[in-house]
């Protein structure tokens, strides 16, 4: 996903010199679409960076906006005009499948304002997706030999009812551990939403954090469900 950066100088319609914001995708006067401008995904919908939204609202604006854009709609039009509705309909369709998703809109929020995530974040070190966090070392040492021990016992045809219950019972234990760093990230949303600049710094950080927990956790169940999917199946 690309971060296109906000210009902020208004412009003015090419067709009726209507005053527009360097984000419009169409001129409010006389609705004549416009060329592809920078913005970040939230000013394409009109919105501030907040995480709270109305995804109802985005949804309907998102329909109505692609209506309108679609390139249909400007096959008699100038070539200018057909280039400009295939640009602006291709960042309309961005901008909805980032700020739809609770997580993905977080992502991107945080990318926009400059923190590094995940593979980002790794360097030539490993990504902060594939190290344990520090209070879970035990735990996932021990999960990660009980999914050998399981792979070992599909191999040779043996079944272990006592270690597959242990398996179904570090699933639930991780799984209530991603509904908990999902509760967090609402949380520390919800500060980002309402605090100045100082709050916001230090929520966007913990959010990082929990975005790379999240991400841990998710594949730890990820692991053990493939792994338990052939007794199940």
């Amino acid at each position: 996903m690309s971060t296109v950066i906000p210009t902020s100088a208004p412009t003015a319609c090419w067709a009726c010199s209507a005053a527009l914001t360097s984000s419009a995708l169409l001129c409010p006067a006389c609705g004549k679409v416009q060329p592809a401008s920078a913005s970040d995904y939230f000013q394409v919908f009109g919105l501030e960076r907040k995480l709270s939204l109305d995804t109802s609202a985005l949804e309907r604006e998102f329909h109505r906006l692609s209506r309108r854009l679609h390139p249909d709609r400007f096959a008699r039009a100038s070539d200018d005009e057909q280039q400009w509705s295939l640009a602006n309909t291709a960042l309309l369709n961005d901008a909805y499948r980032a700020l739809r998703d609770q997580l993905q809109r977080t992502e991107y929020l945080l990318k926009l304002e400059g923190l590094k995530l995940g593979e980002e974040n790794a360097g030539k070190g490993k990504s902060a997706d594939r190290q344990p966090p520090a209070d879970l070392l035990e735990e996932v040492f021990d999960l990660n030999m009980q999914l050998e021990e399981m792979r070992m016992n599909r191999k040779m045809g043996e079944d272990d009812p006592g270690l597959q219950a242990d398996l179904e019972a570090a699933r639930n234990r991780f799984e209530s551990l991603l509904a908990a760093a999902d509760a967090d990230l609402a949380a520390r949303g919800a500060e980002w939403d309402a605090g100045d600049e100082g709050v916001r710094n230090q929520a966007a950080l913990a959010m990082a954090a929990l975005l790379d927990r999240r991400r841990y956790l998710r594949n730890l169940v990820r692991d053990v469900n493939e792994v338990l999917a052939p007794a199940t199946a």
